[in-house]
């Protein structure tokens, strides 16, 4: 063979085997989940979230998020809500399920009064907050 019949048939071998490549990406099925490539209008940031104040439907200031608690299937279960905190002392954590949080012009409205929630029952976090081991390691220098 010339070397001009090589390299045609070089050429013509890559030429073809591009569109294979292009055709190996596994294009998405029905039940492929797909990222958002924007916020929507009706989400709000967790960032935003945590921190913001919580107001009765009487428009009075009731408690601040501390946190949200997702569950096992990483959805968010409940907000975390400081009442009755005047300069950091004397509040409690109340859980209520984010179902029950009203969210619209980025105000967060809850349909109980400050009162009910300083009744309600006090949430407790975990001693830990890790996934992990609470016991620090062991001094292997002492522990022999």
């Amino acid at each position: 063979m010339s070397k001009m019949t090589t390299t045609a048939i070089f050429a013509a071998m890559m030429a073809l085997s591009m569109p294979a490549f292009a055709q190996t990406t596994a294009a998405p099925t029905a039940n492929s989940t797909a990222t958002e490539a924007q916020m929507r209008p009706d989400q709000i940031r967790a960032e935003k979230f945590i921190g913001s104040t919580v107001y009765d439907v009487q428009n009075r200031n009731i408690g601040k998020v501390k946190d949200l608690l997702f569950d096992k299937d990483g959805r968010v279960d409940v907000a975390v809500i400081d009442v009755g905190a005047f300069l950091g002392m004397g509040g409690k954590f109340v859980a209520i399920p984010l179902k029950d949080i009203k969210m619209d012009n980025n105000r967060l409205t809850l349909d109980m009064t400050k009162e009910q929630l300083k009744s309600a029952q006090a949430f407790k976090f975990n001693e830990t907050e890790s996934t992990g081991t609470s016991a620090p390691p062991r001094d292997r220098n002492n522990n022999r």
